[in-house]
């Protein structure tokens, strides 16, 4: 599957991803084989940031 090109619908469907699959976003990364620079600089642009304590973009 690719991701959503939308930020929003983005960082709702990886938080979505983070929240009911994955315990850490290396693991999502790693299992969806995704370029993690490019997701964390997309979702940065919209001003969210990765929160390791709560596992997901805030």
């Amino acid at each position: 599957m690719s991701l959503p090109k939308d930020p929003i619908i983005l960082l709702s469907y990886v938080n979505t991803q983070l929240r009911n699959s994955y315990p850490t976003l290396n693991d999502f990364i790693k299992s969806e084989n995704i370029n993690i620079t490019d997701l964390t600089n997309k979702l940065n642009s919209i001003n969210y940031f990765y929160d390791k304590k709560i596992n997901q973009f805030k």
